[in-house]
């Protein structure tokens, strides 16, 4: 393991300490994020690449994996259990233990050899090299832009898409310096779809201003690690899972404070799907 995976690893251990002598209280965000020394933005994306699992799937397991030990081995009652576990209902327990045992909670204190927890790991499932990200330092970009809060996926933000950039072309905002981008403010491992919240629209100059739903936005300068994808906007998120769960940790760099926003380089009116190319920027520390 090199330096900086250990680091990485280090940091990381700090948090699960943290969950495991914590496990009753109020794990948020914010909290596990500050023990490991990241921002709210990258963290569980980081968790999950040293981890194999995110952070609400990791607390989640352990809060159950302790309710287990308590059917089988103090042979407790499981409406007791439910309660203890912050369960509000026989009900709402036993549907996520089945989730994470496979078998109910009755079934479980019955069984002579009773399951493990299943772990689901989430890791990158697409192939790039090292050398495909580049470390560059990007200029300062005034952005005029809708927010959507909805899934990341094409079917969702395409219209939003659509929508600013015709506002765009109508207003003649468009030249050969404009660049079409998004910036994402969440990891869709984790913020249910109907949550998720992105920003999306095209560089401006300073001559414009925000108007109606169109509002501005100023990503700043500074040095990112960049990763161009090429394929449909869907499968982006098996370049995410690789930056952070294999090139980062072994990079040198850290994350930095800001969400990781993208630039799409050509006209995906204009070329098929396996065409398009995405360059993801990662900010970092």
């Amino acid at each position: 393991m090199n330096a900086t995976r250990t680091r990485y690893a280090e940091k990381i251990l700090r948090v699960q300490i943290l969950i495991q002598n914590h496990l009753d209280e109020d794990l948020s965000l914010e909290t596990l994020a500050d023990a490991a020394g990241y921002s709210p933005y990258h963290f569980h994306r980081v968790f999950r690449g040293i981890v194999g699992e995110s952070a609400d799937d990791y607390v989640r397991r352990l809060r159950m994996e302790r309710a287990a030990q308590s059917l089988r081995y103090r042979r407790r009652s499981v409406l007791e259990v439910a309660l203890d576990a912050g369960y509000g209902s026989h009900e709402a327990f036993t549907r996520a233990f089945v989730r994470t045992f496979g078998v109910t909670p009755s079934d479980y204190q019955s069984l002579e050899h009773p399951p493990a927890a299943i772990k689901e790991h989430i890791m990158s499932t697409v192939s790039y090299e090292t050398t495909d990200v580049q470390i560059k330092t990007q200029p300062s970009r005034r952005m005029a832009y809708i927010r959507v809060v909805g899934k990341y996926d094409f079917e969702t933000l395409n219209p939003a898409f659509g929508k600013v950039l015709q506002f765009a072309g109508q207003n003649g905002l468009i030249n050969e310096k404009t660049e079409c981008m998004g910036v994402y403010h969440d990891d869709p491992l984790v913020t249910d779809g109907g949550k998720q919240r992105s920003d999306v629209g095209f560089t401006v100059d300073e001559n414009f201003q925000p108007t109606g739903e169109i509002q501005v936005q100023t990503i700043p300068s500074g040095r990112c690690a960049v990763l161009r994808h090429k394929g449909h906007y869907d499968s982006l998120h098996g370049a995410y899972n690789w930056l952070f769960s294999v090139w980062l940790p072994d990079s040198g760099y850290e994350p930095g404070n800001i969400a990781a926003y993208e630039i799409y380089v050509n006209d995906a009116s204009q070329l098929p799907p396996e065409e398009w190319l995405t360059d993801i920027c990662i900010p970092l520390a």
